[in-house]
């Protein structure tokens, strides 16, 4: 088996990467976690993968004269490790539509809510405040538009009674250490792709957490 090449794009403290990190340390996973990037030099998360064995590197974005000079250093870092998937991870920098063709298909991100509701920021306060019962968490290809890629998987996790942004948080987010890399291991594998602007999956039913459809 050979395994798919991926970098992790984070701007914090890189939560959803450790649960990457971790699952592609199994040698039978079918990606292989190569580097971890960050536009942020002090972000928390690239020394939580150094201590895991990964290679690590900051293009802060703050020195680069536009998105696109600050994109094509992260290129050439992407190229020199042979990156052929990308799984953004909390990764708060808006890509350019060139940059996102470039990865067309190769390119994931996992979003706090069911896409297609709640796209952008604060999505907890925004389910609690419009009194919805269910909320989750979504696994997207990339595309130009934020939070618009089509879907790869989701998991749902319910609103109870008392619920604040930070308790709903946290049981969403022990869903995504799941979700995301089972997804990744679905795109690596060959099982899930991107053709044209739909998902097509070798066999849906194989994973309860990875719905049918995908637009």
């Amino acid at each position: 088996m050979t395994r798919k090449r991926t970098a992790i794009l984070i701007s914090g403290r890189g939560s959803n990467m450790r649960s990457l990190i971790e699952a592609a340390s199994a040698p039978s996973y079918p990606a292989e976690i190569v580097l971890v990037l960050s536009n942020r030099p002090e972000a928390e998360g690239l020394g939580v993968a150094k201590e895991l064995g990964i290679a690590t590197a900051a293009v802060d974005h703050k020195i680069h004269a536009g998105r696109e000079n600050f994109e094509a250093s992260l290129q050439v870092l992407l190229e020199l490790h042979r990156v052929e998937l990308i799984c953004l991870a909390g990764f708060m920098r808006l890509l350019t539509p060139s940059f996102v063709r470039l990865w067309e298909g190769r390119m994931i991100n996992i979003h706090p809510a069911l896409l297609p509701a709640y796209r952008g920021l604060h999505t907890h306060e925004r389910a609690l405040a419009d009194g919805a019962k269910i909320h989750g968490c979504t696994v997207h290809f990339v595309v130009p538009a934020m939070d618009e890629g089509p879907v790869i998987a989701q998991a749902a996790v319910a609103i109870v009674d008392g619920d604040t942004p930070e308790t709903l948080a946290r049981r969403v987010l022990a869903e995504e250490h799941i979700l995301y890399p089972a997804a990744l291991a679905a795109v690596a594998s060959g099982r899930i792709k991107l053709v044209g602007d739909r998902v097509v999956r070798e066999d849906p039913e194989q994973d309860p957490h990875f719905l049918p459809g995908g637009s």
